[in-house]
């Protein structure tokens, strides 16, 4: 409860009554969200007789404030009032809300209901819960009926016989209703409806509704229907799915709207692993080939994504026979997005096809990707070679894929070369680090003495990355020296390019590193002729004293060596120098404690 909160001295119900009648919408929503502290200062009797009848009147509002009143009262609300036994009290507010105009109002009423719903008892349920879904499903306005879809599942395998009967009717009315919108919700609601039902009442009732929804005339509705189609699949047995839902299989894959075609696509390998092996074959594979070729990029991309789950189902020659020309011509789709969601599931295939198959049929297709023009192509590709280096080896994937990445890194454009550079560490951790050494590690040098800065930059991040990857010993070895060679280099960009390089991987490095050879170069640089390299030693220096400075050797570190060199800087002539150098000076005293 708030600090200073009296309950002898102040009404808690009245403070509450005020704040929801102020204009000012932020002070109504905060009084909504401290309603919990408001029923605890009152007492479960008060909140019951009080509060719950002030908050059942108060649905004229911002949505904000109803939005933020259903959610409240979903968060186990019937602790306040007394417990489960009251928690019918709380359907009442509820109710009101669920009927609003606003969708979101009424949604999260209606997921706060079904939470109610939980911990009423059998008799609560048809006492208040039954009545209730019966009200908002004859409501006069939409809003209430749409509402009502969402509460049947909640309490349907909770109610008696006869109730669930009539549950199932009020459901197909509303399956039927002339609005769309109640139409869709019931479309939405019902796949968790159709999981509650016997296998019997699954074919009598569940699929009339689901074949009354998946025949509407509005695209919106159907598009919901492909959720129901997997909920009825999975009650039933292959056999009985070929005899009763064959045909609107065949329509929702040939849907004439895309949106259906997309929902299809999306939830494709669901709805195969529950239809059985003999329909897979028979109708599902030439229904997936026409997904893949489908007029729609949407609709191909959701497909690709399915290419890998669904090809599991599958024999190897059928895979190779059917799903790989799909592949090979998505591999040169007009979409980005086809080739980019392609380019993320492909490896998936290595496993299914083996060594052989891979190396003749997916190794061409992943150098043709890896040499997509759009970067997240690449990266899908990239992001994913742990797969194919199982199946196929390193060594052959490194004498395939290898030079393609090389050629990458060494395109004309810099944005390309910086993409490959982003995806450095990602293929340091699949290669592993023997084969890195070996392959990359020189490229990975090479970047930090490129002509655009951007690289550079790049570079240097892509060092500390890969000290992460593999640790800080490897970095001593295979970095370190390289680093602290460039700093003595005759061009003053590497050598600003060393001083920036060890700024980023100061943080990832111990101190016994950095304090070696690392300072010393540092140092060195801080009396460089260049302006723009010692200012920037400046700021390396600030960086290793915030990083070390917690430790008794840093501070000792800083005090010693660092320390000096800024008291020096602090009177070059130069004034960025200057400044910088006072700047980090500062920072090191702080830290040091000197």
């Amino acid at each position: 409860m708030d600090q200073g909160f009296s309950v002898d001295e102040i009404a808690p119900i009245a403070i509450l009554m005020d704040e929801l009648r102020s204009e000012d919408v932020q002070l109504r929503l905060n009084a909504i969200h401290r309603v919990s502290t408001i029923a605890l200062a009152l007492g479960p009797d008060r909140a019951r007789e009080e509060l719950i009848p002030f908050l059942q009147d108060s649905v004229d509002d911002e949505d904000e404030v109803l939005l933020a009143l259903a959610e409240e009262l979903g968060k186990n609300f019937e602790e306040y009032i007394g417990g489960p036994e009251y928690a019918h009290l709380l359907l009442g507010p509820l109710e009101n809300l669920s009927a609003v105009e606003e969708t979101l109002v009424r949604d999260k009423a209606a997921e706060s209901i079904t939470k109610v719903a939980a911990v009423l008892s059998p008799r609560q349920i048809e006492q208040y819960y039954i009545p209730l879904v019966q009200r908002l499903s004859r409501g006069e306005w939409f809003t209430s009926r749409t509402s009502a879809c969402a509460l049947y599942a909640a309490v349907y395998d909770r109610v008696p016989p006869h109730v669930q009967d009539e549950l199932r009717r009020g459901y197909a009315a509303l399956g039927s209703d002339d609005t769309p919108m109640v139409r869709r919700a019931a479309a939405r609601w019902l796949g968790g409806l159709i999981s509650k039902f016997s296998k019997q009442q699954v074919l009598t009732d569940g699929l009339t509704i689901y074949r009354k929804l998946q025949a509407d005339d509005q695209d919106s509705v159907r598009l919901l229907t492909v959720e129901d189609l997997i909920a009825a699949t999975k009650a039933l047995s292959p056999p009985e799915i070929k005899e009763q839902l064959l045909k609107q299989i065949r329509q929702t894959m040939t849907d004439k709207s895309w949106r259906v075609r997309y929902m299809a696509a999306s939830h494709f390998n669901e709805l195969a692993e529950s239809v059985g092996q003999e329909l897979v074959r028979e109708e599902l594979i030439g229904h997936f080939v026409s997904l893949l070729k489908d007029n729609e990029a949407e609709v191909r991309t959701a497909a690709a994504g399915q290419i890998p789950g669904f090809s599991k189902l599958l024999e190897k020659d059928v895979i190779l026979a059917r799903i790989v020309p799909c592949v090979r011509d998505l591999c040169q789709d007009n979409s980005q997005h086809v080739r980019a969601a392609l380019a993320n599931q492909i490896s998936g295939l290595a496993p299914l096809l083996g060594k052989d198959a891979t190396i003749e049929h997916l190794l061409p297709l992943f150098l043709h990707l890896l040499k997509d023009e759009f970067p997240e192509v690449r990266l899908n590709i990239i992001s994913k070679l742990e797969q194919v280096n199982s199946v196929i080896g390193i060594e052959l994937l490194s004498e395939s894929l290898l030079p393609a990445i090389v050629e990458l890194a060494e395109d004309k454009s810099w944005r390309v070369r910086q993409a490959i550079i982003e995806y450095i560490p990602l293929l340091a951790t699949q290669l592993g680090k023997a084969f890195f050494d070996e392959q990359l590690g020189n490229l990975c040098m090479g970047w930090l003495g490129d002509n655009v800065y951007s690289i550079r930059e790049a570079a240097t991040v892509n060092l500390k990355r890969l000290t992460e990857v593999f640790g800080v010993e490897w970095s001593r070895v295979q970095i370190v020296p390289k680093i602290v060679q460039m700093g003595a280099h005759m061009n003053y960009l590497l050598r600003m390019t060393t001083v920036q390089a060890i700024a980023t991987i100061a943080p990832s490095l111990t101190l016994d590193i950095v304090s070696g050879d690392l300072l010393d170069i540092l140092l060195q640089l801080g009396q460089d002729p260049i302006p723009n390299i010692r200012f920037n030693v400046a700021k390396a220096l600030e960086v290793l004293a915030t990083t070390f400075g917690s430790t008794p050797d840093g501070k000792q570190l800083i005090r010693q060596r660092i320390i000096p060199l800024l008291d020096q800087q602090k009177n070059d002539p130069d004034a960025d120098v200057r400044y910088f150098a006072s700047k980090a000076s500062q920072k090191a005293h702080a830290v040091a404690g000197a």
